[in-house]
């Protein structure tokens, strides 16, 4: 089975090390070859490596961002505060997750353009600020909290942002790790939406950058497109092994919640 999950992401490493005609050779080359460089240098030339690669960083690290934060607060709402038609707003939050994103795809681009954010970071930003999934999930680990312990910090004055900050970021911390790793790489990855609302080329997204290499067979260099892709799953990889411990801790906090 590890062979089986490490084969696939070994053939990319190698293909991404590989000029056209190697990745095209039989029987094919399992060792890696000296080009990688020369395809990053390539992309670079072709699509401005650096600055889609900076781009993307910067969205996904505004989205994940934005999305924790109101995740939290969402959350710490639903699950702590009593208010009328508390259970409705969130049954209708809940209702969103079984609606495909392809159906709010024109709504959303309408919605856009009437407030003139076509072609702009916000276009992309905006929209992933408000996850339902997170926010569920958030609620679901606040709603058990204790509520003495919450009180308690009350009764020494704290206010409710005090509470919020002092008392229930640090204890739901690993469950905020692994949220941020799942956030992130859903808008690392933002293909369809970014593709319709950007037009300029300074403002692409590493995936929607490397789709344009994509032509006719003879002129596509599959090399290059390799090495992007590859290098597209380093900054994730980074950011679970710095997560790493907390990740793992929050998924089994989520595990044995009842």
């Amino acid at each position: 089975m590890t062979g089986l999950s490490v084969g696939p992401f070994y053939w990319l490493v190698v293909t991404s090390t590989q000029a056209d005609s190697d990745i095209y050779a039989w029987p094919p080359k399992l060792l890696p070859a000296g080009h990688l460089i020369q395809n990053l240098r390539d992309l670079q030339a072709r699509i401005g490596l650096l600055r889609v690669l900076g781009n993307s960083l910067l969205l996904a690290g505004l989205q994940t961002v934005g999305a924790l934060v109101i995740a939290l607060l969402a959350g710490y709402a639903f699950a702590k505060f009593r208010f009328r038609g508390r259970s409705l707003i969130f049954a209708l939050l809940l209702s969103t997750l079984v609606v495909p994103d392809q159906v709010t795809l024109v709504p959303l681009f309408q919605m856009m353009m009437r407030f003139h954010l076509i072609d702009s970071y916000a276009s992309i930003v905006l929209p992933g600020l408000c996850v339902p999934f997170a926010i569920f999930l958030m609620r679901q680990a606040l709603s058990s909290l204790p509520d003495e312990l919450l009180d308690a910090a009350r009764v020494d004055g704290a206010g409710e942002l005090r509470v919020l900050v002092s008392v229930v970021v640090p204890v739901m911390r690993p469950v905020l790790a692994a949220l941020s790793v799942f956030l992130f790489l859903g808008s690392w990855n933002q293909f369809v939406w970014p593709l319709i609302t950007l037009r300029n080329p300074q403002h692409y997204t590493l995936p929607v950058a490397l789709a344009t290499l994509h032509g006719v067979e003879s002129n596509t260099d599959y090399g290059a497109i390799v090495a992007g892709t590859a290098l597209s799953t380093v900054p994730m990889m980074i950011l679970f092994l710095v997560l790493q411990r907390q990740f793992i801790a929050g998924l089994l906090a989520g595990a044995t919640k009842g």
